[in-house]
């Protein structure tokens, strides 16, 4: 299956699904989450760059889908722009802004290919994205490659569909799924389409590879600083999130472009 199949069916499925996924956003757009990921990054923003205004730092989201940290950043005061694969999340991405939506810049990329300039961005985010990737290898390379010395890579994820591999990983996916139908929480892993996902999922690297230790040693084969914190899901999680994705807890690996 070549890579340019793999992104087609994502480019498919996510735009398929945009209108759904938008909406988790806005709950989180309209919830505690909001607060609780603005101050998760703004502090590891600030802690990299302890004497910058935001208004002076030029920030990149790869994968923005609905757009919720690129709202967020703006929020903070950041120069933003804001990547994805998919129109139609682009364009749920603009409502979602309302008004802070002129002053980002939309822009439909590959995350694996960036139309952007060599250390042109102080700071990389995103979130939920390098999971589905072809190669996630080349995503960080390029990564690396727009971001200027000095700069900052935030990279928020979790070991989804671990369980399509791992009898452990399974059994614990399905605890979890027994454990949301106990409490009355919405499943969000049952929902339209989820088998086509899990298709996609098995022919992509990363569903077979435990994480975060993979991510590190891409970043240090890129001459990165990089370290890994296990336990973010814990600050930035909502209680529904918890009981919903028990077993796939999401990380965060942060990591710096050394100067010299």
């Amino acid at each position: 299956m070549s890579r340019q199949t793999i992104l087609n069916e994502n480019k498919d499925y996510w735009t398929g699904r945009a209108a759904s996924y938008s909406e988790i956003n806005q709950l989180e757009l309209s919830t505690f989450q909001r607060e609780k990921w603005s101050t998760c990054l703004q502090h590891e923003i600030q802690i990299q760059f302890p004497d910058m205004k935001p208004e002076d730092l030029n920030v990149l989201e790869i994968g923005t889908g609905p757009g919720f940290f690129a709202i967020l950043l703006c929020e903070l005061g950041y120069r933003v722009t804001a990547v994805d694969l998919t129109p139609a999340m682009l364009e749920e991405a603009k409502k979602n802004a309302g008004n802070l939506a002129g002053r980002i810049d939309w822009m439909e990329m590959n995350a694996e290919s960036l139309d952007l300039s060599t250390e042109s961005f102080d700071v990389v985010v995103s979130r939920n994205l390098t999971w589905n990737l072809p190669h996630p290898d080349l995503a960080y390379a390029e990564w690396t490659r727009v971001l200027k010395a000095g700069g900052l890579l935030l990279n928020f994820d979790a070991n989804w569909y671990a369980y399509l591999f791992d009898k452990a990983a399974q059994a614990a996916y399905d605890q979890d799924r027994e454990n949301t139908a106990k409490q009355g929480i919405k499943d969000e892993n049952i929902g339209e389409n989820f088998d086509v996902m899990e298709d996609i999922a098995r022919r992509i690297p990363l569903s077979g590879i435990r994480r975060p230790a993979w991510d590190l040693e891409q970043f240090h084969s890129l001459n990165l600083d990089a370290e890994a914190d296990e336990n973010v899901w814990q600050t930035v999680w909502s209680e529904e999130e918890k009981l919903n994705f028990a077993s796939t807890p999401m990380f965060m690996t942060r990591a710096r472009k050394t100067q010299f």
